[in-house]
């Protein structure tokens, strides 16, 4: 008999053929479809739906209520607060006449992503970006940008612990000094 490296509420739907990591727990509600790839460690609670397509890398937290659709991937250690909504489709219709076209959708790595922040498709959000509770994300986001607002708009940077960047791109909480080499914010070395 195979064994399931993985806790699943009794509630929680997750298909055969779903691919889920060790040490993964998939709480009451969740809907996990044939084809998503949830990674290792991750945290998906209650209420969440993952479509066949989806992937979510390691550590992850989806906080209860969050659509992760086809074409969106989420990489490692990033966290999406509660009601966080992806979109894969610029044109939704319930009847086409033309062709749907995927849009990719990609989390980097250690990035948040406030409750109730709808994330339009076709974009990037960088490393350790965050984005505010309620946001609209219409554009890609650079590394360590903060967005807030509808439309989602930059209020500055963030430190890879979460706390917003000084003018001078110092962090009073971790006191992680960063720089901008290349057009990027980079730590300091």
């Amino acid at each position: 008999m195979w064994k399931k490296n993985y806790f699943q509420h009794p509630n929680a739907l997750v298909s055969s053929k779903a691919t889920v990591g060790d040490d993964t727990r998939i709480w009451a509600f969740v809907n996990v479809q044939a084809g998503a790839v949830i990674g290792r460690e991750c945290n998906v609670c209650d209420g969440c739906y993952i479509e066949k397509g989806a992937v979510i890398g390691d550590h992850v937290i989806l906080k209860n209520g969050v659509n992760v659709f086809e074409g969106v991937t989420i990489q490692d250690n990033v966290f999406c607060g509660a009601n966080t909504a992806f979109t894969n489709d610029r044109h939704p219709r319930a009847v086409r006449r033309d062709p749907w076209v995927l849009e990719q959708t990609l989390v980097k790595k250690g990035a948040s992503i406030g409750s109730n922040a709808v994330i339009l498709c076709g974009i990037t959000i960088g490393e350790y970006a965050v984005i505010g509770a309620g946001a609209i994300v219409t554009k890609s986001v650079g590394d360590y940008e903060i967005i807030t607002g509808n439309p989602g708009r930059s209020v500055g940077y963030a430190c890879r612990c979460g706390r917003k960047l000084s003018g001078d791109h110092f962090c009073a909480a971790c006191r992680q000094q960063y720089i901008f080499s290349d057009n990027k914010l980079r730590i300091k070395e």
